[in-house]
């Protein structure tokens, strides 16, 4: 009992609670405890109750799945409800805009520790969306820190002049502004840090302000700020500080000017909370979490996606995720207009050879884009609603002489366009454009009234006058200001446009930026956001093989948000589960010294669907692909117990067929090459891992799913269903020889070999039959498509498939193993082993005016 007492606190916590201490002590006695071991649960007991008192705070609050000290803001506060009445002064309601900001800040700062711990030092990530009000999120963040005690702000601004100067501008506003007295400033709109001469004014007991600073990831301006906190080290043992690290993929991240320089700032902070900020958290998650580096050790948390916001998957669709039911998913909306391949090398130049006295043709795609942009700024100015700018974006190169050649062209373009506005050919090619795309994406699909081309004229005049061709980059004196009224812009820029900076009233964006790297191309894309009062009206012309980039991306996004949500609702923490990173065959996940210390996160297929969405159309692809269908199926025939044949239905069944039947299949049916999922080597690779390693994947069940409906297909004498419908996505300029059809599999096929109706179940509930009747069993399905597939006239993003031959696209369904063991490499992930990281230099950081 003695050990159980003076070793177990909450034993003898909840003994002593039950009674007045003098009380507690006497009945201790009487149960024989030694006096000095009373003494020692009285002290500890006295110890906590003092802490608890201190923090005031809940000591062991549920949030989630994890416990905290902060639960929300109080009656008493004055940071957040100042921020709440900006926001309010700018129009945001209360539900669900301003709810759901309370909310997710909440969690955050929940996930910090409590200003009045005697030391820490948490490392967080909070991984958002693209142009989607992170900066309003940490601010309210920083806002209830500073309303529960914290007292030192840094916030690492990107690392341009740009985005610095507009954070702070936002910080001033709705933290400063309406609480003077409770702010000192180290920074200001146009000043980053610049040393004072007296730290003790600051962070010395006289002074309870809060002190904000906002920096440029910038290694002249670190170490300044890092040498003066160093003085300042006799006054920081009481001074809470959080460090919010905007765009924290950025510059951060294996570097070896920046990088160490941030951790040296940390470590003069005994009292330090790290949180990183980003969109595209790629190489946040990949750091060596065995360093004394960034790893989000402590949590990683998602913002949820708020309401009206134009993300990657809304403008490009993506795939179905294993376990989803592909009707559910969207092909995303009818926004994204083709640039021929052949069209790029007239608006940016093939090689840096072609650099020195490159000039731009104003290509059929680049003249439409900047039309329909004077259409929209004329629509919008019609609606009299929503943000008064209005921006089209032109993104080809990063190379400046290359922005620059496009002024005279574009200029040109609008000077013509403004002699000729009552032209009547002039009249009739704009008309015909704004017609067709109003037709492509209806307004009243997003609640809003098409403007009549008639009520653009009367504005076209003044927007041609009043537009604005502007070079935004780094050599450039121009830029976007949006702070001297309405705003009509062409903005053709590079970097300093590509990251952060939001591109106000952006409606138009013409892109054929190459990109290799899943970071990047995602911060490039400008055109995510809110589109308040013309949501209907943005357009993005890029390649067809950009656009199936952003598709990819917006899989692998869903995918790793999946993965983070484990944190928040299962026992794991971003030092037992690493978030898994799906790769692509043309696309790094991020730049390859941020990955020096990922390692391949073998993904297991069991319990997965697998399934072809990629194909070729020529005859001679399509038809060794069918020879080997045919062969598996007469094959399947011989072998295996069993056929279930439901003709009627499009069903046949054929039970335990040899797993090595299968694995000829799928060394004669040739995947894609753009299917990194359908890797034939790898696939065959598991299933000869689980047959030797645990006994699974012996035997499968090979099914034909056709439809009733379709011409017959024969596969063997005897087995003949009608052929299924499967469109390709549509795209203005399709690659010849390519065909996307996005999904194959329904929910049901997944069910094809079970007994019973799996119609009305769920993916889960299927899966759990599955492994109630099938635990070691695989299930193969083979589809036969119409070479035609004509689409239905609902279907206003598919187009027919027009192959040569008809198409047989392949489903695996494979079962949860035993053995966890079983593997296959599709991701990447951190090393949760001890793995020491490789910095990179980036020479443009340690300039000063970078």
């Amino acid at each position: 009992m003695v050990d159980e007492f003076d070793d177990n606190y909450d034993t003898f916590k909840a003994f002593l609670d039950l009674f007045a201490p003098p009380e507690a002590v006497k009945r201790l006695e009487r149960l024989g405890i030694p006096q000095d071991t009373i003494e020692r649960i009285r002290e500890r007991h006295e110890k906590e109750t003092v802490r608890i008192k201190e923090l005031e705070e809940p000591h062991a609050v549920i949030l989630g799945n994890r416990d905290t000290w902060y639960t929300g803001p109080q009656t008493k506060d004055k940071c957040w409800p100042a921020i709440v009445t900006e926001l309010i002064k700018d129009g945001w309601p209360q539900t669900p805009a301003i709810d759901d900001l309370d909310n997710s800040s909440t969690r955050v700062v929940s996930l910090l520790n409590h200003p009045k711990e005697r030391s820490f030092a948490t490392r967080g990530l909070v991984v958002g969306y693209v142009q989607s009000g992170k900066t309003t999120n940490f601010t309210s963040v920083m806002a209830k820190a500073a309303d529960r005690g914290y007292k030192l702000f840094i916030v690492l601004a990107g690392i341009h002049n740009g985005l610095r100067r507009q954070t702070q501008a936002r910080l001033v506003q709705q933290l400063v502004e309406p609480n003077p007295a409770m702010w000192s400033q180290l920074t200001g709109l146009d000043k980053d840090f610049t040393p004072t001469e007296n730290p003790a004014s600051y962070f010395g007991k006289s002074n309870r302000t809060h002190v904000l600073c906002v920096v440029k990831k910038n290694a002249t301006v670190l170490r300044k700020l890092a040498q003066w906190l160093e003085k300042a080290s006799d006054y920081l043992g009481d001074c809470p500080a959080l460090i919010i690290d905007d765009e924290a993929d950025q510059a951060t991240v294996a570097t070896k000017s920046i990088n160490p320089l941030i951790l040296r700032i940390m470590s003069s902070l005994p009292k330090s909370a790290y949180v990183g900020y980003t969109a595209s958290p790629f190489a946040n998650l990949l750091i060596d979490p065995s360093a004394e580096d960034l790893y989000p050790k402590d949590f990683v948390v998602n913002l949820p996606k708020p309401a009206g916001h134009f993300g990657t998957e809304v403008l490009f669709g993506r795939y179905a995720l294993d376990g989803e039911d592909p009707e559910q998913v969207d092909d995303g909306h009818d926004m994204i207009r083709s640039i021929p391949e052949d069209d790029v090398s007239c608006v940016r130049p093939e090689t840096k050879a072609d650099v020195d006295g490159f000039e731009p043709v104003m290509i059929d795609t680049l003249r439409s884009a900047v039309e329909y942009f004077w259409l929209v700024t004329a629509a919008r100015r019609v609606r009299g609603n929503g943000n008064p700018h209005n921006t089209m974006l032109i993104h080809t190169s990063v190379n400046t002489a290359v922005h620059n050649s496009f002024k005279r062209p574009l200029e040109f373009l609008r000077e013509r366009a403004a002699r000729t506005v009552d032209d009547p050919g002039f009249i009739a090619r704009l008309r015909d454009l704004w017609d067709q795309e109003t037709a492509r994406v209806p307004a009243a699909d997003f609640g809003e009234t098409k403007v009549e081309f008639e009520q653009l004229l009367v504005e076209l005049p003044g927007i041609l006058r009043s537009c604005r061709v502007i070079m935004d980059n780094s050599s450039s004196e121009d830029r976007l200001d949006y702070e001297n009224g309405p705003v009509v812009a062409i903005a053709v820029g590079g970097n300093t446009l590509s990251r952060g900076l939001t591109l106000e009233g952006l409606s138009v964006s013409y892109f054929v930026r190459a990109v290799s790297a899943y970071d990047t191309l995602l911060q490039m894309g400008r055109w995510f956001g809110f589109r308040n009062g013309y949501a209907d009206l943005p357009r993005i012309w890029m390649t067809d093989e950009l656009a199936e980039w952003f598709r990819h991306l917006a899989t692998v996004e869903t995918e790793m948000r999946r993965d983070i949500d484990v944190y928040m609702t299962e026992d794991e923490d971003p030092l037992t589960f690493a978030v898994r990173l799906r790769t692509h065959p043309a696309l790094r996940v991020t730049a390859a010294a941020k990955m020096r210390d990922a390692v391949t996160a073998a993904s297991s297929y069991g319990g997965k669907r697998v399934q072809t969405h990629y194909f070729r159309t020529d005859a001679d692809w399509l038809r060794g692909n069918i020879d080997a269908a045919r062969t598996l199926i007469k094959a399947s025939a011989a072998h295996g117990s069993r056929v279930d044949e439901r003709p009627a239905e499009g069903r046949y069944v054929f039970h335990q067929v040899p797993h090595d039947l299968v694995i000829d299949f799928l060394s004669d049916y040739r995947f894609h090459e753009k299917s990194p999922e359908n890797d034939a080597d790898l696939i065959k690779g598991y299933i000869r891992k689980r047959v030797s390693a645990a006994g699974s994947l012996q035997r499968w069940n090979v099914a034909i799913v056709g439809s009733p409906q379709g011409e017959d297909f024969t596969f063997a004498p005897g087995v003949t269903v009608g052929r299924n419908t499967r469109a390709r996505l549509a795209v203005t300029s399709p690659t010849p020889g390519f065909a996307d059809i996005k999904t194959l599999m329904s929910r049901r096929d997944a069910g094809v070999d079970l007994s019973g109706d799996v119609g009305r179940l769920t993916d889960k509930a299927i899966m759990e039959l599955r492994q109630s009747e099938f635990p070691d069993t695989g299930l193969l399905v083979l589809y036969p498509i119409d070479k035609l597939s004509t689409p239905s006239p609902s279907k206003k993003l598919r187009d027919p498939l027009d192959a040569e031959e008809h198409v047989i696209g392949v489903g695996l369904v494979f079962p949860v193993p035993a053995n966890r063991d079983s593997t296959v490499e599709k991701y990447i992930s951190a090393n949760l082993a001890n793995v020491r990281i490789e910095e990179e230099d980036y020479s443009l950081l340690d300039s000063e005016e970078a």
